[in-house]
């Protein structure tokens, strides 16, 4: 088993940390708010009281953050990663960030002779708790089969996409399919509320027709019961559109569609959801029809 350092105890960190831990392998975590980790501590996995402790000796350095601002943070300061990870040590970006970012990270580590890979997870606060994430991964290989051993434990498939950024990348293509299909979602549901259809009954024939999808069949069945409690916070949504929206730009392609659907997500951060679950945008679009979603 593995000496593994996780960074960023967050909704998603603190699942990943714990199935680490609950593998074999031998955890050592940090985080800014020292509050978190309490649990973990208990079953055994080892405080750091800065990122320097938390990185030395490590066989794996892996991290799970907010935003491209909290990466930065944790990766280039004097007390970073960068700084303090050694030669032998493999390093894991689990982040949905923009590709620059990225690209910047990979650049520093591969000047100090560190290995690093870009994987970040396909997943909500449940996956992460129970190992069930699907991870993309870009980088070296050969790097991503050694890495096996700490990413396994955290997943339910691995996918390796290609040299360094590609894992980010496909995340980004990934999550505009997510916010499209919730945008679909709320505009069918608001559509047939407003047709006079029962929506438990139009679920069903969502649930096995061959348009379904385990995101209309989970937020569905959440949307009609009126729960727009957090597994993935809205705000985080916005951020990750805004990622969409750059990258887009960046590599000359048009999105009319994942750009309409940014715009309910800001509409709807703006209407005071920011905090509720990803798919509480689906409010803005059932209260432009004039419905309530809820049966």
């Amino acid at each position: 088993m593995a000496n593994a350092t996780f960074i960023g105890l967050g909704t998603m960190g603190s699942g990943m940390a714990a199935n680490l831990l609950k593998s074999g392998h031998s955890v050592t975590f940090w985080n800014r708010t020292q509050s978190a980790g309490a649990d973990l501590e208990r079953s055994g996995a080892k405080r750091a009281s800065s990122i320097a402790e938390a990185v030395q000796g490590a066989e794996f350095v892996l991290y799970c953050l907010s935003n491209d601002e909290a990466v930065k943070a944790v990766v280039f300061g004097a007390d970073g990663i960068a700084a303090n990870a050694s030669s032998d040590t493999i390093v894991i970006d689990l982040s949905t960030i923009d590709t620059n970012t990225s690209a910047d990270e990979a650049a520093e580590y591969s000047r100090l002779g560190i290995r690093f890979l870009d994987a970040p997870v396909f997943g909500t606060r449940g996956e992460a708790a129970s190992g069930g994430l699907w991870i993309v991964i870009g980088g070296d290989e050969e790097v991503f089969e050694s890495a096996r051993v700490v990413l396994e434990p955290l997943s339910e498939t691995l996918h390796y996409m290609g040299k360094a950024g590609s894992g980010v990348r496909m995340k980004l293509v990934g999550n505009l399919l997510v916010a499209a299909q919730l945008e679909s979602l709320g505009e069918a549901l608001s559509l047939a509320k407003k047709a006079g259809l029962r929506l438990s009954d139009v679920l069903g024939v969502i649930h096995v027709a061959d348009f379904r999808s385990p995101i209309y069949d989970g937020v569905g069945a959440n949307v009609l019961a009126g729960d727009y409690s957090p597994d993935f916070a809205l705000d985080l949504m916005l951020k990750d559109a805004n990622l969409i929206r750059d990258f887009a730009d960046r590599v000359g392609v048009r999105i009319p569609a994942a750009s309409a659907t940014r715009n309910v997500i800001q509409r709807a951060v703006e209407a005071g959801y920011a905090s509720e679950n990803a798919s509480a945008f689906i409010k803005v679009i059932a209260e432009d029809a004039g419905v309530d979603l809820r049966e």
